[in-house]
């Protein structure tokens, strides 16, 4: 980890030649939201190519750019597009862009991502916020020696999501009239999906939902001492007495069908953490 910090330096330093704003908070964009950052104002986007040591992400409906600019008046910076443990990357990199984001200033960090759902309360299109979470992505990108500059050894986990933002995205959702459950999620690599054994196993152990990222970007949010909200989108239901193979158009067009609420939501925390 100890290379980390000049990599986060020299990131950080190639944003703020573009844009020297300074974020309350920072955002990743995940399947779902790709329309998110058309409501940012003020736009200065940046590709994560021109970002020393960004990686690039590969995956399917996700651009690959840092959209910096205001939302309602609050200076952020959205990751449109995040990277994930399956395209190959080790989790430091992964993670990289959430130490750039408390380096540039942000304060919170809110993050989204599709899941399948497995609690039969749940339905496709519906969004859950992040309660807690169980990591089985076999990987810690705290693993190495650490830096004490950019945290503690040994993190506390007892609370990872903020538990006042929490409250606050169950206040929205009932303002807003839709259903925004409260729940665990459990992250595994990919980049396949579940067998059925598997469903019940995750299922046993307490989740909710299951995806293939997020756990990452919290974990290194909480070890720079970051407030953090997590929303997930539910895309397709993965009961196993009733599983039916997953169509990756089919989830993309759920996500999209879901971006009102996760952009209300979004919006309401940012509108929060701005009157702080």
């Amino acid at each position: 980890m100890l290379e980390l910090f000049d990599q986060i330096e020299a990131a950080a330093g190639a944003i703020r030649e573009q844009w020297n704003e300074k974020p309350k908070v920072g955002v990743i964009l995940g399947t779902g939201l790709g329309g998110f950052a058309e409501q940012v104002e003020d736009v200065v986007a940046i590709d994560y190519e021109d970002i020393p040591s960004f990686p690039r992400s590969t995956a399917v409906s996700h651009r690959g750019r840092l959209v910096c600019g205001k939302l309602e008046g609050v200076p952020i910076v959205a990751m449109e597009g995040r990277i994930h443990q399956y395209e190959g990357y080790p989790l430091q990199q992964i993670t990289l862009p959430v130490r750039v984001m408390k380096a540039l200033g942000a304060e919170t960090l809110i993050v989204t991502h599709a899941v399948g759902g497995m609690n039969p309360l749940y339905k496709a299109g519906d969004v859950m916020i992040i309660d807690d979470h169980i990591n089985l992505m076999g990987d810690n990108p705290l693993v190495g020696i650490n830096d004490d500059r950019l945290g503690v050894r040994f993190p506390d986990m007892s609370a990872p999501y903020t538990p006042e933002l929490i409250e606050v995205g169950q206040e929205i959702a009932r303002r807003e009239n839709f259903v925004a459950h409260r729940g665990v999620m459990v992250a595994v690599t990919g980049p396949c999906l579940e067998t059925r054994a598997e469903y019940r196993f995750l299922r046993m152990i307490g989740a909710d939902v299951v995806g293939m990222s997020t756990v990452p970007e919290v974990i290194v949010a909480v070890h720079s001492q970051l407030r953090v909200f997590g929303l997930s989108v539910i895309t397709d239901m993965c009961l196993p007495d009733s599983l039916e193979p997953a169509v990756v158009e089919e989830i993309i067009a759920v996500a999209n069908s879901a971006e009102p609420k996760l952009r209300a939501l979004v919006q309401g925390v940012i509108a929060h953490e701005a009157s702080r």
